[in-house]
């Protein structure tokens, strides 16, 4: 499943040589990540009222192209990988263009307020559920 969110890049997120600095792609990301998440029926602020922490363990950006103030930016996410304990993100930041100006992937674990790591499919059978045909669904397609 893929789901695309779309957002303005923001004068503030620029640097000094008019572009957008490079760690704000990853919170692009983030946003993005959230945003399919919720789409899907898993909100993260609702999981985290649950007990579900969700800490990012690894994170990487590919710059091809710059992003500058006021662009528009169409960043592609996928759930690539799920197994219940950890999941993995990967995004496509797109220009309006149709130019690719970052790729990137994200992993994520479970835990719990007391930051042990936990396992959804015992203890939240319903965010398993959803987030397992989220996954499936993006290996179904080409």
């Amino acid at each position: 499943m893929d789901n695309i969110y779309i957002r303005k890049a923001n004068y503030y997120e620029t640097d000094q040589m008019g572009i957008v600095h490079h760690s704000n792609h990853i919170r692009y990301f983030e946003e993005a990540r959230l945003y399919f998440m919720h789409s899907i029926g898993c909100d993260a602020a609702e999981m985290e009222q649950a007990g579900i922490i969700i800490p990012n363990v690894d994170a990487y950006a590919k710059y091809e192209k710059p992003i500058r103030f006021s662009d528009e930016v169409r960043i592609t996410v996928r759930l690539e990988k799920f197994n219940g304990a950890t999941m993995r993100y990967t995004y496509t930041a797109v220009l309006a263009g149709g130019e690719i100006a970052a790729e990137g992937f994200t992993t994520h674990c479970f835990v719990g307020r007391d930051f042990k790591p936990m396992t959804l499919k015992r203890k939240f059978p319903d965010y398993y559920a959803k987030l397992k045909k989220a996954a499936e669904e993006t290996a179904a397609q080409p």
